[in-house]
């Protein structure tokens, strides 16, 4: 209990700190510096999601990092079992990324600065003219070259496996053109959610090959959402087998 504590008061602490340079570097982007400040702020991230890593103690294994496109926009899909894992993305990818958060968040200190920091985007479900108006603004942003995170079940998991997609999940891809790269995380629900306390069990992030997006047929399209839960599906039944052993 006294190690989760400590975790959680480095936590914020750290969270803290690093958001005056990460604004600052926002407010520099009005100067002609929008390219160049996007990339630090984050840089920023990325160092504070290490720190939270080293924190926990957790070992993290990291795959497939070949197919992560140095250019060009494209949509990140992978699978959502806990709030680490967008530690864990942030640490990972490499490249300035943002992701579509529930409206809710920003309420949330801290996070309500992130988020948008890092080019994410808020977006009320419950008003359909203001949801489109979100994605129609993520897709934009895709194709610009910027990359963003989905997470096609629409939920938390939760420790409960796989879950199913929801309809329309990848339009950000589909309908910005972008190539798909699917992500399978292990690990993260176990790290606190699982037990409420700060576990160092062991982590993954997996990336897989880039799906492209782009002429694919109307009848096929359909399949794409089922193609990349096959993926995901797969490596993590792998990871499992493996961790049986």
């Amino acid at each position: 209990m006294v190690r989760t504590v400590f975790s959680f008061f480095l936590f914020g602490l750290g969270s803290f700190i690093v958001t005056f340079p990460a604004v600052l570097c926002f407010l520099l982007s009005f100067f002609g510096l929008k390219r160049p400040m996007k990339y630090l702020i984050y840089r920023i991230a990325q160092g504070w999601a290490w720190m939270i890593i080293a924190i926990t103690g957790c070992p993290l294994t990291v795959s497939g990092r070949e197919h992560i496109p140095r250019k060009g926009g494209f949509c990140l899909a992978g699978n959502h079992n806990s709030i680490f894992d967008i530690v864990l993305l942030l640490a990972t990818l490499g490249r300035p990324v943002g992701f579509i958060a529930k409206k809710e968040l920003a309420a949330v200190p801290i996070l309500n600065i992130w988020i948008p920091l890092l080019g994410g985007l808020f977006i009320d479900r419950n008003n359909i003219r203001k949801a489109i108006g979100t994605i129609n603004e993520g897709i934009g942003r895709i194709k610009s070259g910027g990359v963003m995170i989905v997470f096609p079940e629409g939920t938390r998991g939760k420790g409960r496996g796989l879950l199913p997609f929801k309809p329309g999940s990848l339009k950000l891809a589909t309908k910005s053109g972008a190539p798909i790269v699917p992500v399978a995380i292990t690990g993260s629900y176990d790290v606190f959610e699982k037990t409420g306390r700060v576990h160092s069990g062991p982590v993954s992030v997996n990336f897989a090959a880039p799906i492209a997006t782009t002429d694919i047929p109307a009848e096929e399209r359909a399949n794409l959402t089922d193609q990349v839960y096959a993926i995901i599906d797969g490596v993590l039944r792998k990871a499992e087998g493996i961790a049986s052993v």
